[in-house]
């Protein structure tokens, strides 16, 4: 009797956790094409689903191409997340609009509503994709992410609500926050130059001349033009710079030669286009712009 009982629980256990495993794996799976957006789709979904980035910290996302995996997580999916404003690649070159269509999943927008600086690109006047660099902006991506997630789980959309909510207090803090550290940095100093304009929106929100390499890819690919260089490093010399930034995605060198050039330092390297490695300061949203906004501030106060 006694070995029919143990065998009795050990079956109850043995159905109970492969019942556990079962729900587990059930979780809905949502797969963003940013690591930044991924960040703000775990904060508002926790671990009641399961998040994935296509790209990864040191990529480049403009110029991404997926890799043969890629189609299969996206296959996995019930949930796709994209920035937009073509950070993505534009029109027929979005990898990611291109990876869900092919898939048939839905995909949300994270940018949609959202009115895009613009910028300058061989003569043509583009959007800006690098929306999030503003907190107020952000705020725009976690209630667009919010809306997905809730139509996707109906019965979690109070608790996503709850943690949105808390999220989008954080942000305004830290907008705060930024303001604070910017203030103390004269006016006349906030001038940002960086590798490409992707910090538009940082400089709009919170008061910096911004000013970066004109045709970055061009200048990646054979050297920047003399045109080019020289009207960076007058810019430079005109506004009294005090430093100048590198990016995590992109080669230093060029800005390196031109911070010589207009006898000024490098004043450490900034995220634009991605979030930190994982375990790294800078691994989530609030992080990267918080080492963005201290490295900045450190350099030019």
């Amino acid at each position: 009797m006694k070995r029919l009982s143990r065998f009795l629980l050990i079956l109850v256990v043995a159905c109970f956790s492969a019942f556990a495993h079962a729900e587990e794996a059930k979780k809905p799976v949502i797969v963003c094409s940013l690591p930044v957006l991924a960040d703000f789709v775990k904060q508002v979904v926790a671990d009641d689903c399961e998040v994935k980035s296509l790209t990864e910290a040191g990529t480049d996302p403009h110029e991404y191409q997926p890799k043969p995996a890629d189609a299969g997580i996206i296959k996995t999916a019930d949930l796709c997340v994209e920035n937009g404003l073509n950070m993505e690649g534009g029109g027929s070159n979005n990898w990611m609009q291109t990876l869900v269509k092919d898939a048939g999943k839905p995909l949300v927008t994270a940018t949609a509503g959202l009115k895009p600086l613009e910028l300058i690109e061989e003569g043509e006047k583009v959007e800006d994709p690098h929306a999030w660099h503003s907190p107020k902006a952000a705020a725009t991506y976690v209630n667009n992410i919010l809306k997905g997630v809730s139509k996707l789980v109906p019965e979690k959309k109070d608790e996503f609500e709850a943690r949105a909510d808390l999220y989008l207090q954080e942000l305004k803090i830290l907008d705060g926050w930024i303001k604070k550290q910017v203030n103390r940095i004269p006016p006349s100093q906030r001038v940002l130059v960086t590798n490409h304009d992707a910090l538009g929106y940082f400089c709009n929100e919170f008061g910096f001349k911004v000013a970066a390499p004109l045709d970055w890819k061009a200048a990646e690919e054979s050297g920047m033009s003399p045109a080019n260089r020289a009207k960076v490093v007058d810019f430079i010399k005109k506004y009294h710079v005090k430093a100048v930034f590198m990016e995590t995605t992109l080669n230093p060198k060029i800005m390196t030669e031109l911070g010589k050039e207009a006898g000024v330092r490098i004043g450490g390297t900034l995220y634009a286009d991605m979030l930190g490695p994982i375990g790294s300061a800078a691994d989530t949203y609030l992080g990267m712009m918080r080492e963005n906004t201290l490295t900045i501030m450190e350099a030019l106060k």
